[in-house]
């Protein structure tokens, strides 16, 4: 007799399937294959981050402490401020999740059987085309100044980026507009949304104390999504309006 199967006593078999809860399942549609991994299309969303925090019970460093942080003159906590209000009012579901720490974006990634980007796997996916096909947009294997390409157009940047699809907080911070819901900016390389501008996203580099962050946000002008710009070091327990994640998954 099969081993994972019964029969009943007319000889009918019957096979008995498990089936994971959905949120222990990396759906691969909503990820694209760069190589030997998988990488989310988009940020990790404030609607996805619930759900992760319902089911665990989750409460973030900035939830325990009062708010995260922003930069002005010098940085500064703002009380209520967390991935469920990130600008002090609640967010819209589709949302990036920010004011994340390193290590809440990796036990997210990790809920999902998913972990954070090597800084070596980000860029690879940011820059260097990986699809056989991409639509006559981006030639396969062909690596590019800016996430959209050989100009930085369509991103959501504090400038040289051209129009910003940014929901507006302008007038709750000193600079800049704000983030912008996920895949509502121009898709770049690799299909893949934000890899420039709009949140900072967490990178895992070889650091103890500090992790990296690529990508740039709104906060910053497009030489921060340059290939060139360097990845940028914060404390790993950093809370910040702009630092959101995406997470990636062997093959």
């Amino acid at each position: 007799m099969p081993d994972d199967n019964e029969m009943n006593l007319l000889g009918i078999l019957f096979v008995f399937l498990v089936i994971a809860p959905n949120y222990l399942v990396a759906e691969e549609s909503d990820m694209q294959l760069v190589d030997s991994f998988f990488i989310d299309n988009t940020e990790v969303t404030v609607g996805k981050f619930k759900k992760f925090a319902a089911e665990t019970g989750i409460v973030t460093k900035a939830e325990k402490t009062g708010g995260g942080f922003v930069f002005a003159d010098g940085w500064e906590q703002k009380v209520g401020w967390n991935w469920r209000n990130p600008f002090g009012t609640i967010a819209n579901k589709d949302e990036p999740a920010v004011h994340i720490t390193y290590d809440e974006a990796s036990k997210y990634c990790e809920w999902l059987g998913k972990r954070l980007p090597m800084d070596q796997e980000w860029t690879l996916a940011a820059y260097t085309e990986k699809r056989l096909k991409a639509n006559g947009l981006f030639k396969y294997n062909n690596t590019y100044s800016y996430p959209l390409g050989n100009k930085p157009i369509g991103a959501n940047c504090l400038n040289d980026c051209g129009r910003s699809v940014a929901i507006n907080y302008s007038e709750l911070l000193d600079r800049g507009i704000g983030h912008a819901r996920v895949g509502k900016t121009k898709a770049g390389i690799n299909g893949l949304f934000d890899m420039g501008a709009n949140v900072w996203e967490w990178v895992n580099i070889d650091n103890d104390d500090y992790k990296g962050t690529r990508g740039g946000s709104w906060w910053y002008g497009a030489h921060k999504m340059h290939r060139d710009s360097p990845v940028a070091l914060k404390p790993r327990e950093t809370a910040a309006v702009y630092i959101g994640f995406r997470c990636v998954k062997d093959r």
